[in-house]
């Protein structure tokens, strides 16, 4: 679990940091102050610096997008357009300080952790090609060196890709080529478990395959007993449909003998049980959701965040989610208060001052207070 994360360059995080974070984080704040970039940059560091993810990332904030174009030149200056949106000011620069950095930290880890292998560093690079002169393989690129220590005036002679490091594991993307990615389901190869649940995502196709990961064991118990916050007299569901995609979800209950398509029974139920299944699938990992309160009326807001904590401390998983609502802070502080002894959570506010994001914490306490009294935290 973080107990620290810093971020610099990712978007408008330019220098930011958070030195005590707990199990159930919530983090609010107004229009761009950075709440998204946050999630984003978590799940950056929880991927261990995935380039998959990444362009998956790109790709939904409609960033990026396949190129139909075969010339190199055309290729490195669109893909070069689109990453900079990851950068800070949307800059691209070859200097130290023009590198993303995300680092974190856990203090209460059981087990050490090597230095080098708590951050994630992505940068614009000048690399040089050792190309084959074997007469048998003549022409064929058999090294990339990056090059640390150029001229300025000789920048030409040297290629341009993104270096992505993760102490222990370093990446070269050339961008002289489609740097596309067929869309990602479930989840990214060599990462911690982590799930990220973005503003009014329900992707179905997702669900199956986190349903499948957990049917028929305890953890599908979990699942129907949030269902019943929306629909109490729910007894089972299950996902049908041909071949692997465009499975759909069903529910039978109690009080009906056909099963029912879950889509027509309205958006919170759906919404609710894609939280849930991508918290029983991340344990010992993250779960990450953006604008928590999304498709939920405010009175079953309490009852999911109950279960949320409640399910945090059993699988061992630390939250992140953002809103804009108050109803979704009161009925957090309701059950942070009820939990309080079991399991620790707290309300993050970001400000953006002048174009640096700056963070508010608030303990229990204060937030139990500002809840009492309706002191505006939003």
């Amino acid at each position: 679990m973080l107990t620290s994360l810093q971020v610099k360059n990712y978007r408008n995080l330019k220098d930011f940091k958070l030195d005590s974070l707990v199990q159930v984080n919530l983090i609010t704040g107004k229009n761009n102050t950075g709440k998204t970039s946050l999630l984003e940059a978590v799940a950056i560091y929880a991927s261990k610096g995935s380039f998959s993810f990444v362009v998956e990332l790109l790709r939904s904030h409609g960033e990026y997008f396949r190129i139909e174009d075969d010339n190199a030149s055309h290729l490195i200056a669109l893909n070069m357009e689109a990453l900079s949106s990851l950068f800070s000011d949307w800059k691209i620069g070859f200097e130290i300080n023009n590198t993303i950095s995300i680092v974190g930290i856990d203090k209460e880890a059981t087990i050490e952790i090597p230095d080098n292998s708590n951050f994630v560093e992505i940068k614009f690079v000048k690399y040089d090609e050792n190309i084959d002169s074997d007469t048998e393989n003549a022409g064929v690129v058999n090294k990339r060196l990056v090059i640390s220590d150029y001229d300025e005036n000789n920048m030409d002679d040297y290629k341009t890709g993104l270096y992505i490091s993760t102490g222990d594991r370093n990446q070269l993307i050339v961008l002289e080529r489609n740097i596309f990615f067929p869309r990602l389901i479930g989840k990214v190869l060599n990462s911690n478990k982590f799930e990220f649940i973005k503003t009014n995502s329900i992707d179905r196709d997702n669900n199956a395959v986190l349903f499948d990961n957990i049917a028929l064991t305890d953890k599908e118990k979990f699942i129907i007993d949030a269902l019943k916050i929306i629909e109490p007299s729910t007894e089972r569901i299950a996902f049908v449909g041909k071949g692997s995609r465009d499975r759909s979800a069903v529910i039978k209950l109690s009080k009906r003998n056909e099963v029912l398509p879950l889509r027509n029974m309205g958006d919170g139920i759906n919404r609710i049980l894609t939280i849930i299944l991508a918290l029983v699938n991340c344990e010992n990992g993250f779960l990450l959701i953006d604008e928590f309160e999304n498709g939920l009326h405010y009175t079953v807001q309490k009852q999911l965040w109950s279960v949320i904590f409640k399910l945090a401390k059993r699988l061992n998983i630390q939250v992140f989610a953002t809103t804009h609502s108050e109803d979704c802070i009161s009925s957090f502080e309701q059950v942070l208060s009820e939990n309080k002894k079991t399991v620790k959570g707290k309300l993050i506010r970001l400000d953006n001052v002048n174009g640096v994001i700056k963070q508010t914490e608030f303990s229990p306490q204060e937030l139990k207070i500002a809840n009492e009294q309706n002191i505006e935290l939003r």
